[in-house]
């Protein structure tokens, strides 16, 4: 939505939009640093075969995107607080804006991969269930 709003006040010309945009990109840079510090605890101890893999090919994109979505963060926050107005920097930033919005969308992907290809953070439970003989009354499993 960020994205999104920061093109079309590039295109119209509008600087409220320019401000949600802009708003929503600090917000994003706030949340990619949050979503990496609960990454890094949820992956303690998982880096060993396929799952190991998994993660660090997880981590090593979350790096890009946390790269990318800063970087676009610094530049357009120069260019607010600076009040550079240049029409090639401003694009320059939405570009820095949409490689962020695709180093976080494909790190997403490979986290979903983590859960669902992988199994990570996953409990079976199997020690919960219980034999025929616990659900027939005998109380000896």
């Amino acid at each position: 939505i960020g994205f999104l709003s920061e093109l079309v006040g590039l295109i119209l010309k509008r600087p409220f939009f320019r401000q949600v945009g802009f708003m929503l990109l600090l917000l994003s840079a706030l949340g990619a640093v949050a979503a990496w510090f609960s990454g890094r605890l949820a992956g303690d101890g998982m880096d060993e075969g396929s799952l190991g893999r998994a993660l660090l090919a997880h981590m090593e994109a979350a790096y890009w995107a946390i790269g990318a979505i800063m970087g676009a963060t610094v530049l357009r926050s120069v260019a607010s607080i600076f009040h550079l107005h240049a029409r090639s920097l401003k694009w320059i930033a939405l570009i820095g804006f949409a490689l962020a919005l695709i180093a976080i969308a494909r790190t997403g992907y490979l986290g979903g991969q983590l859960v669902f290809q992988h199994g990570a953070g996953i409990q079976l439970g199997l020690d919960t269930f219980q034999s025929d003989d616990t659900l027939n009354g005998n109380k000896e499993p």
